[in-house]
């Protein structure tokens, strides 16, 4: 789902005039947010297509990528997950995690049973069907990462990352509490 909703960004002249209008308003600190989150979209496009080809959606992969990695760090076992590791891996709801984890399991993708050591819990595994449907997307999903970043060097790579991770702590440490969201109400 894209998050800006703008095809064409405004002109940096444009944000230089607004600044005038609005004091707040960092002309340059705009353009590259703006950037930022049209060229998430753009991403989010082209992998979302790529996954609709495969009968899944973001949701959904992202629960049997979870699934998948659990199994490599297990030493090749299929480790299962609870509901609620999945939702805090994923970072969704719990309730938002059974909706996914309902289709997958109707689609065969994915089991649900009682864990083995606790019988209160739910344990989700990844089925041999679908560690094959991971299978066929993988290829695809890498080659479609693989051509996106092929226009950047090494180098600027780990630039990007660098700088995309400051963005990242930057947002965790503004972000507003849950106290100061409901105080707003």
């Amino acid at each position: 789902m894209p998050l800006l909703l703008l095809k064409d960004l405004p002109r940096y002249e444009c944000l230089l005039e607004a600044a005038k209008e609005f004091p707040d308003l960092d002309p340059s600190a705009a353009a590259v947010f703006l950037h930022l989150l049209r060229t998430g979209d753009e991403v989010f496009r082209v992998v979302e297509s790529n996954l609709a080809a495969h009968h899944l959606t973001q949701g959904r992969f992202g629960v049997l990528m979870a699934l998948w990695g659990s199994c490599h760090r297990a030493g090749g076992r299929l480790a299962p997950l609870s509901p609620a590791e999945l939702a805090e891996r994923a970072g969704v709801t719990r309730a938002t995690m059974t909706g996914l984890i309902d289709t997958l399991e109707r689609d065969g993708l994915v089991t649900r049973a009682p864990d083995r050591t606790d019988r209160r819990m739910m344990s989700v595994r990844l089925t041999p069907r679908g560690r094959r449907r991971l299978e066929k997307v993988l290829p695809s999903h890498f080659q479609i990462m693989a051509g996106l970043m092929a226009p950047i060097s090494e180098r600027d790579r780990k630039t990007l990352v660098r700088l995309l991770t400051k963005i990242l702590g930057r947002a965790a440490e503004i972000a507003p509490t849950d106290e100061a969201v409901l105080a707003t109400l």
